[in-house]
């Protein structure tokens, strides 16, 4: 017998998600259910997964245990969110409503709006100011089934504020349920300080901030936004061989907007992962297929930015990538820190399947993140991190605005009943 000390019971289906990790092409719709599954855990690992029949005679639950009985719902694993910017001050409600009456996002941007005006606001933001704003984001990202999230810097752009907005992710994930993966971005715009003198911002990139970040162990990667009007290929490159030097993963914005060239290059570099590619080359594709770079999609920050298209979901799936999404929390573009929502908008804006909305969300989310060992399917030895519906339904999932989940567990603790945060 398997000593355990939680039990999930009942579950129709159980989405387990074993198996090969990424899922790629035709496999992104496999999610391996049980139709009648259980599973138990320990310690908040995973212990055991099964078929509910053979639950009792498996596993012998502490005198302690919690048991969670699905009751005939619906039970996958729990979302992982592997690209948002949280760690910021202040709001941008008045810009946001400017370009629903029709200004565009590179207007409100060339008067001094957008990301350099919410990087006014975080770097007068106290570290514990950030790190309490970040709790009540990770809040409303779990309470929408996220149990791993990435969150990056990226609001500070110098080293001081930078370090500071790394140090206030680390003090709110230390006191939140939410797996946090964090991410260093200095390199996410040229501040305006140094607009007339942009390579001595990226000396300072290279020099300073990211051997500080790493010296300190404050992000387990280093991000790039390579785009045009941002940071060139060139500027990306030396930036990323810097935090590979220094022993952080890399990732990239890529493509969002014009065709950069930032797939080619994450390719080349076998970074992790690349990210919206609303505008990625058939060549951009072919080399992330070939690096086992992850295509990390951002249907919701496309839907809030209106930007006329969506990227090419469809042909990242037929050329062999690994597709990920995410939400793109962020205080301009990121409005929704709901993965139903996002995976609502990768089907009907997209094209994606139900089923491989599901994986890009859970075990292929992971991969971007490197947390395939930990997170994104429900196997022995992985964390016990688990979304509960409230039916059988899973299309309750894209039924926007309606409370389809009614537990979630995360690290084998129930965080989430009926739409409230409990303690156990």
């Amino acid at each position: 017998m398997i000593e355990a000390d939680f039990v999930l019971r009942h579950a129709r289906p159980l989405l387990t998600l074993r198996g090969a990790v990424p899922r790629l092409g035709a496999a992104l719709r496999e999610l391996a259910p049980l139709a009648h599954g259980a599973l138990a855990a320990r310690s908040g690992r995973i212990v055991w997964v099964g078929n509910d029949d053979d639950c009792a005679g498996a596993v012998a639950p502490a005198a302690s245990a919690v048991t969670l009985d699905a009751g005939g719902a619906a039970v996958l694993p729990g979302f992982v969110d592997p690209h948002t910017h949280l760690a910021f001050a202040g709001d941008r409600d008045d810009e946001i409503r400017r370009r629903l009456a029709g200004a565009t996002y590179q207007e409100i941007a060339a008067e001094g709006g957008g990301i350099l005006r919410s990087v006014q606001a975080t770097r007068a933001a106290t570290m514990e100011d950030l790190a309490g704003l970040l709790r009540g984001r990770l809040d409303e990202m779990l309470l929408q089934g996220t149990t791993s999230a990435e969150v990056k810097s990226g609001y500070g752009l110098g080293t001081g504020a930078e370090l500071r907005s790394l140090e206030a992710i680390a003090h709110a994930a230390a006191r939140h349920p939410i797996t946090v993966v964090p991410t260093f971005l200095g390199a996410h715009e040229v501040p305006a300080e140094h607009r007339a003198g942009r390579a001595e911002y990226v000396r300072l990139l290279v020099e300073e901030m990211i051997p500080e970040v790493a010296r300190r162990g404050l992000a387990r990667f280093c991000d790039v936004v390579c785009e045009e009007h941002v940071f060139s290929v060139e500027e990306s490159r030396r930036i990323l061989t810097a935090a590979r030097a220094h022993g952080l993963g890399l990732r990239l914005h890529a493509d969002e907007l014009a065709a950069s060239g930032g797939a080619e290059l994450a390719g080349a570099l076998c970074a992790r992962s690349a990210d919206h590619l609303v505008q990625v080359s058939a060549a951009g594709i072919a080399a992330l297929a070939r690096a086992g770079c992850a295509a990390t999609l951002l249907p919701a920050a496309a839907f809030y930015l209106r930007l006329g298209r969506y990227a090419p979901a469809r042909a990242i799936v037929d050329g062999g990538a690994p597709l990920a999404l995410a939400t793109d929390g962020n205080p301009g573009g990121g409005l929704s820190p709901s993965m139903p929502f996002v995976m609502t908008v990768a089907c009907f804006a997209m094209g994606l399947s139900l089923e491989e909305a599901i994986a890009a969300s859970t075990l292929n989310a992971a991969y971007a993140l490197g947390l395939e060992g930990e997170a994104g399917s429900l196997e022995a030895g992985k964390r016990a991190d688990l979304v509960v519906l409230r039916s059988e339904r899973l299309l309750d999932l894209l039924r926007v605005g309606v409370p389809a989940i009614r537990a979630v567990v995360k690290d084998g603790r129930v965080v989430v009943r009926d739409g409230t945060r409990s303690a156990a």
